[in-house]
């Protein structure tokens, strides 16, 4: 055995990480669109807003159950609101994240992103939303109309089963890069819009502000998108 040349290989053989080239590629992200409502506008639209959903709500007080809790206040409107005239500048709002969307994604020119279905939630103190996806649309968005202080975040939760079944290990007391997040909270900010993958799993926290009365529920509008082929492309 030849000593030297043995030592002289090790010595190579630890030399090779530093030559070789290393990259990280991600090919299966997933989007979270977020849109900001301009200051100027913002008031007078989401007050429009309040008062039409406190219409639909003196027209059925009852709603209906989806995600939401009605023991614990939770209310849901009918899934149309789109087709009524107070939410038509919504509407349009949501029109305009549909074409960034569909143009930074690439979309086929002969299908344009539209509303299938748009709802309101309110949420009074102690109210929440289970984890839940919504079947049969490609992309669904929350819209914030009013969101007092400790109001509820929203949370997304890891699609990857196995990374949620066999977790890695961490080191301790140093936050982990983004990559290897398996929940994403928002805190809600009444003029923004979230749009994301329908299939990912979300649900609201339990909605803990101190403020009182009407003043102190959590209101949104969601809705779901989905691709309709254009006039001039159907078959």
């Amino acid at each position: 055995m030849n000593v030297q040349n043995d030592v002289a290989q090790q010595a190579e053989f630890a030399a090779i990480p530093d030559r070789i080239e290393m990259s990280e590629n991600l090919y299966f992200p997933t989007q979270i669109f977020s849109f900001q409502l301009p200051s100027d506008y913002l008031d007078d639209a989401n007050a429009m807003l309040l008062d039409a959903i406190s219409a639909e709500r003196a027209k059925d007080a009852k709603g209906i159950q989806r995600s939401n809790f009605r023991g614990l206040g939770g209310w849901h409107s009918h899934n149309h609101l789109h087709n009524e005239a107070p939410y038509q500048p919504l509407v349009q709002l949501i029109g305009s994240a549909c074409c960034f969307i569909s143009e930074r994604n690439g979309y086929h020119k002969g299908a344009t992103l539209e509303i299938g279905t748009m709802w309101s939630i309110v949420n009074p103190p102690g109210s929440s939303n289970r984890a839940h996806i919504h079947p049969g649309s490609l992309w669904s968005g929350v819209y914030y109309v009013q969101t007092p202080e400790d109001c509820g975040d929203i949370e997304f939760i890891d699609p990857r089963t196995e990374n949620l079944v066999r977790p890695a290990r961490h080191q301790p007391n140093k936050k982990r890069p983004r990559t290897c997040w398996t929940k994403v909270n928002f805190t809600p900010t009444a003029g923004k819009m979230l749009i994301f993958p329908s299939w990912l799993y979300h649900g609201v926290s339990p909605n803990l502000t101190t403020q009182k009365g009407s003043a102190g529920e959590r209101v949104i509008i969601s809705f779901n998108l989905n691709q309709i082929k254009t006039k001039s492309h159907a078959s």
